[in-house]
């Protein structure tokens, strides 16, 4: 039986990241190929809270302290 998975080296040993369906003890050929990670995407806030399609008042900015407090957030002051 043939199988190709993927692992992570810990240091100490392999760690499948998927479960093998191996009985315990059973003995292995193992061959290491290296993978380079997967470059991570930055991204700045503006696009990440663009992508978020988020729908509110158009004046949010202006009367934050009214929509998190309510209509008595300036008496509290």
């Amino acid at each position: 039986m043939t199988l190709i998975l993927e692992a992570i080296y810990d240091g100490n040993v392999l760690r499948p990241v998927q479960p093998l369906d191996l009985k315990p003890n059973t003995r292995l050929r193992i061959t290491v190929e290296t993978k380079e990670p997967e470059p991570k995407v930055r991204r700045s806030f503006l696009q990440t809270a663009r992508s978020l399609e988020l729908d509110g008042p158009a004046d949010w900015s202006a009367r934050i302290e009214e929509y998190l407090y309510g209509d008595d957030a300036d008496a509290a002051k």
